[in-house]
């Protein structure tokens, strides 16, 4: 897939946003904390390592973390909507989009460029119909210097019929899209949260509201 960079700059990729809220302390203790579990394998227990290159150990470990460790609220019929990263990490809960935030947090905190990217996805997966509205999932790609490419991932959460891993060769994500029914992944890479995308997220309080009103189309411009 080809992808499009809003920004010309990779170290746009780096900054620190509303959203996206690295040099929040929270943010750093936890990318520190994951910096240092990596170099704990580096220099003494080089046998753990899943990868020889520091760089992507850590990317790997950093999306384990949210993957894994932060739960999805629509999973744990959460009636919360947290999409700030420091929040969705306090919390231990967000949406695909806050998840994304929170990825892009860590790995900016530590260095790795990283961006938001979507997908349009139908809202009922097992609707072949094509009844069912197109919706917008958030994801990431991570710019790795040793691949010098993008990588895209994401950390939305397994669960049943749900298997997104952490891959640089072929891309194992939470939703394969499905053509025919006129899903899309689009290529552009995003400094920060797209800016329909924050216009939904900020507009309601309770999850269940904006579970009604979802967001549809991105506008194709970051948010300040």
């Amino acid at each position: 897939m080809e992808f499009f960079t809003e920004a010309k700059s990779i170290a746009d990729y780096l900054i620190n946003t509303e959203a996206i809220d690295h040099e929040n302390p929270k943010i750093r203790f936890v990318a520190k904390w994951l910096l240092d579990n990596m170099m704990l394998k580096v220099n003494e227990k080089p046998e753990e390592l899943r990868w020889p290159d520091p760089e992507i150990e850590l990317a790997v470990m950093t999306y384990e973390f949210v993957r894994d460790r932060i739960s999805h609220s629509a999973d744990i019929n959460s009636g919360n909507i947290y999409w700030r990263a420091s929040d969705v990490l306090d919390k231990r809960e967000g949406l695909c989009y806050g998840k994304s935030h929170l990825l892009a947090a860590l790995l900016r905190a530590n260095g790795i460029p990283t961006a938001l990217c979507y997908q349009y996805l139908r809202l009922d997966e097992n609707d072949e119909t094509m009844e069912s509205p197109l919706i917008i999932h958030g994801l990431n790609a991570v710019y790795f210097q040793s691949l010098g490419s993008w990588v895209r991932l994401d950390a939305r959460g397994n669960k049943d019929g749900i298997n997104a891993e952490f891959s640089i060769d072929e891309e194992k994500l939470a939703f394969p899209v499905k053509p025919g029914l006129g899903e899309t992944d689009l290529p552009l890479l995003m400094v920060s949260t797209d800016r329909a995308v924050m216009l939904k997220l900020k507009k309601y309080e309770h999850l269940p509201e904006l579970m009604q009103d979802l967001p549809t189309r991105i506008a194709g411009a970051s948010a300040v």
